[in-house]
């Protein structure tokens, strides 16, 4: 599964680049957990989770995207900007992939910044 997941990764950087992102790091990690791509879309940064499924016996892949892991991409996502001495203005997004079986759908603005408290 991780084999797969890393190839479905590849698949979405490609459609990412095809689409005019600049893709600035893959599989960024903390302590806090993991972000899979970060890239540049425009003016914004953007944070991308990307998601999995091959069938939707447990949810779609947009679904698995819950709260708690909202709130474990925002830290990283502090911790990223914080490294790369990013200012508070720059303009930041939080989308997220889908890959449904063949099906790809990427969600901009997927979920607002969750602050730690």
């Amino acid at each position: 599964t991780r084999e797969k997941g890393a190839q479905k990764e590849q698949q979405v950087c490609a459609c990412l680049l095809s689409e005019g992102v600049v893709i600035l790091e893959k599989n960024f990690r903390s302590r806090q957990g993991e972000i899979d791509i970060i890239g540049r879309d425009g003016e914004y940064l953007v944070f991308f989770e990307v998601k999995y499924r091959t069938g939707d016996r447990c949810g779609s892949a947009a679904e698995a995207v819950g709260n708690a892991k909202q709130r474990k991409i925002c830290q990283v996502a502090d911790y990223y900007r914080m490294k790369h001495h990013c200012t508070e203005d720059t303009p930041i997004r939080f989308d997220v992939v889908a890959v449904d079986g063949e099906k790809m759908q990427w969600i901009k603005n997927a979920f607002a910044y969750v602050s730690r408290r």
